[in-house]
């Protein structure tokens, strides 16, 4: 297994995750969570699309392709992980809130 595609992927996501949490300001977790949120979505994303056949070469050469091709999956997995999460915290938030109240 080659670890250079990992890691882009866990580093790219946590930007990812942050990057989203700056756009989408209601799904924010926090710098801590939206690096967490990112480098789970970055790391399953790689993942995803290794399965799908579309990370490094057939001789798993790490080329100029695979290498963005790392950096876009970790990237879009963390800030599509941190929305799904962010949506899910606010979700539960608002069901405690309405609770709170009755």
């Amino acid at each position: 297994m080659e670890y250079l595609p990992l890691i882009i992927q866990l580093v790219t996501g946590a930007g990812g995750g942050n990057a989203a949490a700056k756009l989408l300001k209601k799904l924010d977790l926090g710098i801590v969570g939206n690096s967490i949120a990112g480098i789970i979505g970055g790391g399953l994303g790689g993942q995803l699309l290794a399965m799908l056949g579309m990370s490094a070469g057939p001789s798993g050469a790490m080329d100029l392709s695979a290498i963005l091709g790392s950096v876009a999956s970790g990237g879009v997995g963390g800030g599509v992980l941190l929305a799904v999460v962010g949506m899910v915290k606010n979700a539960l938030s608002a069901g405690q809130a309405r609770q709170a109240e009755s």
